[in-house]
């Protein structure tokens, strides 16, 4: 195996042993980076002085058997939205003004006292409301399974990379999917966590940060991590006592509430809907009870979903000077500018409908101990489009599997299930109820554990 495929488990197991250093593994994941980047793009401020600088430290520290923790000397990728000290953070538009940022956000400032080696952040759309990567200030970033198609957004090359194997750990963020869409589409694993128990700056409604890894159990390691508590989130959940790595689970006897069919936008295609109910037939032999949950949102629903972000983005975009305006892509200004026309009552109306989903989501899935979704109704679509439907006016059909677990605020993850007979992944989405961010990380592994195999991740173009 490749020193750049091994997990962050692995990595640590190698520095402890002393059979492999972070020198070495730094070496052979940017080695990575740089033949897959010139066909993925999914890198922002690429920092490999900085990196080798803290790769030696941690060296040092495993050499005197002195490590900050089971992450020290782990290369690490940060979605550019995550503020890092010193690196600009242009949210993927031309239309912000660059500067400095100048504290690491919370996710940041734990993977660096754990002594985490970050050595680059990772590529996002615009304001991060598209499940593409297509952004007016970051190249477009491509799905490594596949060049013509969407690694997805809107932690684009945080899925990107971790397909292509620049390093073990990665870290997005998801507001309406932007996790777990470029999960399912790129192959990988990750949590969104309950709303809270990773904190971030600054919070908001349904906005989280979460692991984007090859492994669950990566996952979890950096759970661990990220998941200590700061102050500056007031959102945040009080500080628990999680044994991050207790993965193992008896499935026997747990109820499975398997839901192919949300209620609304985009149909499922059929590969998607067989590799899921493939999935809860598996669950149901290791001797889970999977019973069916039947579709609980309505097209209203999502639709005030639209009609509160719209309002949302034509508020911050009338925030910015008109020259700036101008340089914000054309697609989302054709979304938010419809909001002109809104009323006070459309925006709280939209507003209410979060709300509803939220209340929907809880009551139709609190029977269960989890609940199996499609993670998305489709797999990578054509990778210069913002979204499937290419319409602005139908920007959020294909998120109706993940948003309203962002609204429920429970904890979900994307696995993969299987591929298409073209060869692009397809996800399985795993719910959990509310604050059970480790029983979602447990199915996981079980699922991890029984899934057929897997293909060999995919390699740069010769």
């Amino acid at each position: 195996m490749d020193i750049s495929d091994l997990s962050a488990a692995e990595l640590a197991e190698r520095f402890a042993n002393r059979t492999l250093s972070p020198v070495e593994a730094l070496r052979a994941v940017l080695a990575v980076v740089e033949t897959w980047e010139p066909h993925l793009r999914a890198t922002y401020a690429f920092d490999p002085a900085g990196a080798y600088a803290a790769a030696r430290a941690s060296e040092t520290r495993w050499a005197g058997r002195r490590p900050l923790s089971a992450l020290d000397g782990v290369p690490v990728t940060i979605k550019e939205n995550i503020a890092s000290k010193g690196v600009p953070v242009p949210l993927g538009t031309l239309a912000t003004a660059l500067r400095e940022a100048v504290e690491d956000a919370p996710p940041v400032a734990r993977l660096r006292e754990a002594g985490a080696v970050i050595f680059s952040k990772t590529t996002m759309p615009d304001y991060g409301m598209l499940s593409s990567s297509l952004s007016s200030f970051h190249p477009l970033t491509r799905n490594p399974w596949d060049l013509t198609k969407t690694p997805g957004g809107s932690s684009s090359g945080a899925g990107a990379g971790a397909a292509a194997g620049y390093g073990p750990l990665h870290i997005g963020t998801d507001i309406g999917g932007s996790v777990r869409l470029p999960a399912s589409w790129c192959g990988i694993f990750t949590l969104k966590p309950s709303l809270g128990r990773v904190p971030i700056d600054p919070p908001y409604m349904g906005r989280v940060a979460g692991p984007m890894t090859r492994t669950v159990g990566d996952a979890a390691r950096l759970m661990a991590v990220i998941a200590r508590p700061d102050g500056r989130d007031h959102m945040s959940l009080p500080p628990r006592e999680i044994d991050w790595g207790d993965l193992d689970r008896d499935l026997k006897g747990l109820r499975i509430g398997c839901c192919p069919e949300i209620g609304c936008g985009l149909p499922v295609d059929a590969e998607v809907a067989a590799a899921v109910a493939a999935a809860a037939r598996t669950f149901e032999r290791a001797g889970a009870i999977v019973e069916p949950l039947p579709a609980f949102v309505t097209p209203e629903m999502i639709a005030g979903l639209d009609q509160f972000w719209r309002a949302r983005g034509y508020s911050d975009l009338m925030k910015l000077p008109p020259a700036a305006a101008e340089k914000v892509l054309p697609f989302i200004r054709a979304w938010v500018e419809k909001a002109g026309a809104y009323s006070g009552e459309d925006v709280f109306s939209g507003y209410a409908q979060t709300v509803v989903l939220r209340k929907v989501a809880n009551d139709a899935t609190r029977p269960f101990d989890f609940v199996l979704t499609p993670t998305a109704p489709v797999v990578a679509f054509d990778a210069e489009l913002p979204c499937p439907t290419n319409d602005p006016d139908r920007p959020f059909e294909h998120i109706a599997f993940t948003a309203p677990f962002n609204m429920s605020e429970q904890p979900a993850a994307s696995i993969n299930c299987g591929y298409t007979q073209a060869g692009l992944p397809i996800g399985l989405q795993i719910v959990g109820r509310r604050f059970d961010d480790l029983g979602v990380l447990q199915m996981s592994h079980a699922w991890e554990r029984m899934r057929p195999p897997q293909r060999p991740w995919p390699k740069p173009p010769t």
